[in-house]
């Protein structure tokens, strides 16, 4: 079942969801606790604190956890409990340069989804998404609820919504594209939540397609975005450079906040110098919180590039 999308019609009225009561009661228990670590992980927490939080045994709060986010709550914190922006930058040198020249293969592709990506030409951009019809559906992640946006041609748009800010997320990415046609269609976009969140989806012989649809300038960042592999990071002025024109560092922070495709197009992963946060669109608790689920993935030791 489909619907058009009138945005003038949008209430402050949530999309509804469609999940079950013990699905939903276990993710609000993981998206408080994902909070909780990100937010207080200086007075290092311990499991049974957060359990008690939680209003569980630890066992079953590790069980649930571990289910959502592929890590312990443990595991979690250590990985937030690095200094871990600095953690990230503590290697200068950048090696950005050196992937345009050798390519990437095997888990220096994003995350291991080895993503296949095209961008629209700039004057599909500048009729403002016109003749586009793009799906829309929110799911649940392990970083709070995830609107989708497909096209035919592959995913299109990622963002996120706390509860309650569904509506103002769903204005946020359709404002982008005014002149296409947006349709609900969770079936159609579940297939996407369904592969961007889960590690054991990311092979190689079913390669994500993506679609980048921005100026010219915004696809290059983009596109150098996906260059930097899961537990790495860089800096503005690293992808400025790399682009050949290093005063550009503002213009690329621009491009990098305009990123429609968050976490799949990992602007996460930039940083300002001398390793703190940034920004970040959809609010830095939730930078930090892929952050340290990426490190929790990757390993302990984070270099940058």
């Amino acid at each position: 079942m489909t619907k058009a999308l009138d945005l003038t019609s949008l209430t402050s009225e949530p999309t509804p969801i469609s999940i079950g009561e013990e699905a939903a009661q276990n993710y609000d228990v993981v998206r408080r606790t994902l909070k909780r670590i990100t937010e207080d992980w200086r007075e290092q927490p311990t499991l049974d604190q957060l359990a008690r939080e939680a209003g569980l045994q630890p066992i079953q709060l590790q069980r649930v956890f571990s289910r959502w986010a592929g890590l312990t709550p443990k595991q979690f914190l250590q990985a937030i409990t690095l200094d871990h922006a600095k953690a990230l930058l503590r290697e200068s040198a950048s090696v950005l340069d050196a992937t345009y020249e050798v390519g990437l293969s095997g888990s220096g592709r994003l995350h291991d989804l080895f993503v296949t990506h095209e961008a629209m030409t700039p004057g599909d951009y500048r009729n403002r998404g016109a003749g586009l019809s793009i799906a829309y559906g929110f799911h649940l992640s392990p970083f709070g609820q995830v609107l989708v946006m497909a096209t035919d041609k592959g995913l299109a748009g990622l963002g996120f919504a706390d509860p309650g800010e569904e509506t103002s997320a769903l204005e946020d990415m359709c404002e982008r594209w005014p002149a296409a046609v947006f349709v609900q269609d969770q079936e159609a976009t579940a297939q996407f939540a369904r592969r961007v969140f889960d590690p054991k989806k990311w092979q190689e012989d079913q390669p994500l397609n993506i679609v980048m649809i921005g100026t010219d300038f915004e696809i290059r960042v983009w596109q150098t975005l996906l260059k930097i592999p899961m537990g790495k990071a860089t800096t503005y002025s690293n992808i400025a450079a790399c682009l050949g024109n290093p005063k550009a560092s503002r213009a690329v922070g621009t491009a990098v906040g305009r990123n429609p495709l968050s976490f799949v197009v990992p602007c996460h992963r930039v940083l300002a110098k001398g390793g703190k946060l940034g920004g970040y669109h959809w609010g830095l608790t939730r930078k930090r919180a892929i952050l340290g689920w990426e490190s929790g993935l990757s390993g302990p030791v984070l270099e940058c590039v």
